[in-house]
């Protein structure tokens, strides 16, 4: 049953990117008819200005985290894991940090270009702690320790902030948002996130053969080395240029692959590329609802991804401990 869905997963996914893509277009604290907008309405520059890249944007970074979410846990052979484990998303957050508290933010791209630099020494990081062994449990560990630095370091920056008006700017970014981003944020982000997601994507059989055993999958000629630098590398470029074009937004590669898993036959390979529609979907509808909400300002990406997440990892850890006992 659960193979028979697999076909039609994608095609449904597909048509309800398009239909919330077009709706998404169309929605804000002021909205536009279809038919105003196809009169030649005078707020079309609104719309390929401002909507269209942050729609763009929206659905490269949900893919990209959709993806990497999937990755991770199949990687990690733990439901629960997250991108943000990694600590690419903390040393990113790091570099744009740092960029704000020395006044270098107002240049155009300098802002991403410092967090890419950060996500790049969290790649470099990883790979130098976790060494040629391939150890999951070592990779893990190392995640944690890099990301437990940044989130400290980022404290000091902020704590250390030389005018409210930094501290402010910095705890802005940090909550994450695709407010008033340009096609300059889509140029820079697409080309790493599709790079990053052809990595991933290339890892699908090594993943499948881990559902196995670690021993079994060396046997069927996964190598663990390989297959850890391919996650490595894909994740980072991700996660890297997310948190580069729109701060950290969390939770979409913990709560996607969890509703698309029961739609396919669980392997980690069929999971990678519905997780990374189902990711663009979740970030389009939540994008476009924080835009259209009737707020005096708008509402933070990454804190409606917050309290969207936060109960579903409440709900997902009962339901585990339900199992267990």
């Amino acid at each position: 049953m659960k193979a028979q869905r697999l076909p039609l997963l994608i095609p449904a996914l597909l048509v309800a990117l398009v239909l919330v893509s077009g709706l998404s277009i169309l929605a804000g604290k002021v909205w536009i008819a279809p038919a105003e907008l196809f009169a030649g309405d005078d707020r079309w520059p609104i719309i390929v200005e401002l909507r269209l890249p942050r729609v763009v944007l929206a659905l490269l970074i949900g893919c990209g985290l959709g993806m990497a979410g999937a990755a991770m846990q199949g990687y990690l052979r733990n439901p629960l894991a997250d991108p943000g484990l990694f600590g690419v998303s903390a040393t990113a957050a790091l570099g744009a940090v740092i960029s704000i508290f020395f006044g270098l933010a107002a240049t155009p791209m300098v802002l991403s270009g410092f967090a890419l630099a950060g996500a790049a020494l969290a790649v470099l990081l990883l790979s130098a702690i976790a060494g040629q062994s391939g150890s999951v449990i070592v990779f893990t560990l190392a995640g944690v320790v890099i990301s437990s630095l940044a989130g400290a370091l980022t404290a000091l920056v902020i704590s250390l902030a030389p005018t409210p008006f930094a501290t402010g700017q910095i705890i802005n970014w940090l909550m994450g948002a695709l407010t008033d981003r340009s096609w300059d944020d889509v140029m820079l982000a697409a080309p790493l996130i599709v790079v990053g997601m052809a990595v991933i994507a290339s890892a699908g059989r090594a993943l499948d053969a881990l559902t196995l055993g670690e021993a079994a999958a060396r046997t069927l000629g996964m190598r663990p080395a390989v297959l850890q630098a391919q996650i490595v590398i894909g994740i980072g470029l991700v996660v890297g240029a997310s948190v580069a074009a729109s701060g950290i937004i969390g939770f979409v590669g913990l709560i996607v692959p969890h509703l698309i898993r029961p739609l396919t036959n669980r392997r980690p390979s069929a999971v990678l590329l519905p997780s990374a529609l189902a990711g663009a979907l979740l970030l389009l509808v939540a994008d476009s609802a924080v835009r259209a909400a009737p707020t005096v300002s708008e509402l933070r990406l990454g804190i409606a991804m917050s309290l969207l997440g936060a109960p579903f990892f409440l709900a997902l850890l009962l339901k585990m401990r339900r199992q267990i006992g």
